[in-house]
């Protein structure tokens, strides 16, 4: 009988000791549910602003070639501008020797 007695007075305080435990561990399974779940929103978060980045930079990338495009049309511009005048001895003429050439305009053409 004492056996009996003593198994009776173990058992609920094993019973509240398997509930906390259950509590405790529902709790930690749902927090880290919950961080599961907020660490793959920053992850899309941080995506799409990588690719966000990502356009900027093609962008950017596009820009500097027409830049470096240009750069190139003025630097020959300039190159041939001198090879005129060391190669070919062209200069531009001075006032006194350039001719105005005026064409009639159409109201002198109907007359």
């Amino acid at each position: 009988m004492k056996q009996d007695i003593t198994e009776d007075k173990v058992t609920p305080k094993l019973a509240r000791k398997k509930t906390i435990t259950y509590m405790v561990l529902t709790a930690f399974i749902l927090i880290s549910a919950f961080m599961v779940v907020y660490q793959v929103y920053l992850y899309r978060h941080d995506f799409r602003e990588y690719n966000a980045h990502m356009r900027e930079r093609e962008d950017i990338n596009a820009e500097w070639g027409r830049l470096l495009i240009e750069q190139q049309t003025f630097g020959a511009t300039a190159q041939i501008g001198t090879r005129a005048v060391t190669q070919l001895r062209m200069y531009s003429p001075p006032t006194a020797q350039t001719v105005v050439i005026s064409l009639p305009t159409e109201s002198k053409q109907k007359k």
